[in-house]
């Protein structure tokens, strides 16, 4: 028997996450390779590619099975991306902790190669981001978008085949997989702020499971944490899913955390926008807090209901 089963996605992404923190785990632990195998589980997110995760149910739809495999005792420890955790998790589950967060800019993949700006007028950028949608007509209103779904491979081949003149996807991902270079442009942060989570990968743990709570700790990162907490906080106020354009994007600058929040008409016409530094104990209070403030600023009809 092994020491510990990781539930995971099996896109060559997912499994690159899963086998990160597979290794981490064994070194940290001393544990051989067969002690931490992994467990490929297919989610109802993958299994639908057909029309955008906001009209099936949200970013639940990622996490669900793999959820289940945890609380029925098939799986101790899951890996997730982390801008795909829903704002709450099931009853007993836990996260556990991250590991050190990568680049979080969004890249652009062009046919043509240059950036949003170097893109033909009335161009096509295909994505499943109303996030990426949203940005990309607040700064090119002439461009169009269409529903691109599928994993990073999917997506650069379809561009490569002209499906759609452009995408987007994290650098993280594309850095990850050693697909950086097919990047066109690299997108800045205050044009362009990441999605809540972006850029990070996240274990959870059954909260009573104290075995697999301790061996997460041993290979867990504390920066970001801290930043994960207050964007997740700012999230959740906002009761955020994949139904509305939202960033976040909180930074540790020594003992400092400094949080930017922002909430887009879908049509990129208005954004709603707010920042917070504080101390890192504050972290989950600085994310409410610009929450509410972006909250009380929002014209009817913005959020869903």
């Amino acid at each position: 028997m092994a020491e510990f089963t990781i539930g995971t996605r099996g896109s060559p992404l997912a499994l690159w996450q899963a086998n990160t923190v597979a290794a981490r785990l064994r070194a940290a632990l001393g544990l051989g390779e067969a002690d931490v195998v992994l467990s490929v589980i297919k989610t109802s997110g993958d299994a639908i590619q057909d029309r955008a995760l906001s009209q099936a149910g949200g970013k639940g739809l990622f996490t669900k099975e793999i959820d289940e495999a945890q609380l029925d005792g098939r799986a101790e420890i899951a890996v997730h991306s982390a801008k795909d955790l829903p704002t709450t998790l099931p009853e007993g589950l836990v996260v556990a902790g991250y590991l050190e967060r990568e680049d979080v800019r969004d890249a652009l993949i062009s046919r043509n190669g240059g950036g949003l700006a170097d893109l033909p007028q009335g161009a096509v950028v295909g994505t499943a981001s109303l996030r990426r949608a949203a940005l990309i007509r607040r700064l090119r209103p002439d461009l169009r978008t269409t529903l691109l779904r599928g994993n990073v491979e999917t997506r650069l081949r379809k561009v490569h085949e002209g499906e759609v003149d452009a995408t987007l996807l994290a650098l993280a991902g594309l850095k990850r997989l050693g697909y950086a270079d097919r990047a066109s442009a690299l997108l800045s942060e205050a044009d362009f702020p990441p999605a809540v989570g972006q850029g990070a990968i996240a274990i959870t743990t059954r909260a009573d499971d104290s075995r697999a709570l301790a061996a997460v700790r041993r290979i867990a990162h504390e920066p970001t944490r801290i930043a994960l907490e207050a964007e997740r906080a700012f999230l959740k106020v906002l009761d955020g899913s994949c139904r509305t354009p939202i960033a976040g994007h909180a930074v540790v600058n020594g003992s400092t955390l400094d949080f930017r929040g922002m909430v887009l008409r879908e049509d990129g016409s208005e954004v709603f926008e707010e920042r917070r530094s504080g101390a890192h104990d504050q972290a989950d209070a600085l994310g409410a807090e610009a929450g509410r403030a972006v909250l009380a600023k929002l014209p009817a009809g913005v959020l869903p209901h």
